[in-house]
């Protein structure tokens, strides 16, 4: 069911509000990337690679798998008549897995209200901050900044951060809960495998309200195969809310050429009053 209401507009002009490369740091180079004749970046060109010959993942990176917002796979009352950079999966990250994800049938349940709510309660529309996992699927920039002994995500949308430790600690015992929740991770050969806990309770994974809890752990498999891509394989083991772990693969696209500015969400915003 097709549903057109001012909310769910107010909600959508939340999710896709990114800036074109104009508004972005204007049109300064960014040093040392490999481009075509024509001077694109030349996206199947080797991956960079530290002082310690491991794949380097520095840079500006954006969703990998762009769909047009009314084929958006699960989420129909997307219906903008526009492009979104918006991955299919921050739609619905379940959307590849055979009958979607293994929701328990009481989350099923209050997922299926989110959607008939037309997700007025997404975090993301009130412009609370995302939880990474999320971040991949946004039409939002993220820059990651790899140095020994760490991995630091800057967030765009909110100024938010993750810190993606790499120099052999373990994940902590009893965490404070946080959006990101707190991540350790270790080099297999050219993949970096990031095992994370300590998330905050009903974390929203897609505009769906697929949720993640604070009783979840995380794995990503992140690996650089070539200059221009970043592939990501998760999966998710939230027994609060899914009757077994699931795994899904994510892409993320270069960006060249651009940097970060502000995009703070409570800055002149004024879509709440519509979303009660």
């Amino acid at each position: 069911m097709r549903v057109r209401t001012a909310r769910v507009l107010a909600i959508v002009a939340v999710v896709i509000f990114t800036k074109t490369a104009s508004g972005q740091w204007l049109k300064y180079p960014t040093a040392n990337v490999p481009r075509t004749k024509d001077g694109k970046v030349s996206l199947s060109a080797p991956a960079p690679r530290t002082r310690d010959r491991r794949p380097d993942f520095s840079g500006v990176w954006l969703t990998g798998n762009p769909i047009p917002c009314n084929t958006a796979t699960g989420a129909d009352f997307l219906d903008c008549g526009a492009e979104l950079p918006l991955s299919r999966d921050g739609v619905n990250i379940g959307a590849t897995l055979p009958g979607g994800l293994p929701y328990r049938p009481e989350v099923a349940a209050i997922v299926k209200k989110r959607m008939a709510d037309q997700a007025k309660d997404d975090p993301h529309a009130r412009c609370l901050p995302d939880t990474f996992i999320r971040s991949y699927g946004l039409p939002h920039m993220q820059k990651f900044v790899q140095v020994p002994g760490l991995l630091v995500m800057l967030d765009e949308m909110n100024a938010n951060y993750r810190q993606i430790f790499t120099d052999g600690r373990p994940l902590p015992k009893d965490p404070v809960p946080a959006w990101n929740g707190w991540s350790s991770a270790v080099w297999e050969r050219d993949t970096l495998v990031v095992k994370s806990n300590g998330f905050r309770d009903d974390l929203w994974l897609d505009i769906g309200g697929s949720p993640l809890t604070d009783a979840a752990t995380t794995v990503e498999r992140i690996r650089r195969p070539d200059y221009g891509h970043l592939e990501i394989e998760l999966t998710v083991d939230d027994p609060k809310a899914y009757t077994k772990p699931w795994t899904v693969h994510l892409k993320q696209q270069i960006v060249a050429d651009t940097d970060l500015v502000d995009e703070i969400c409570l800055e002149n915003e004024k879509s709440s009053k519509h979303m009660k």
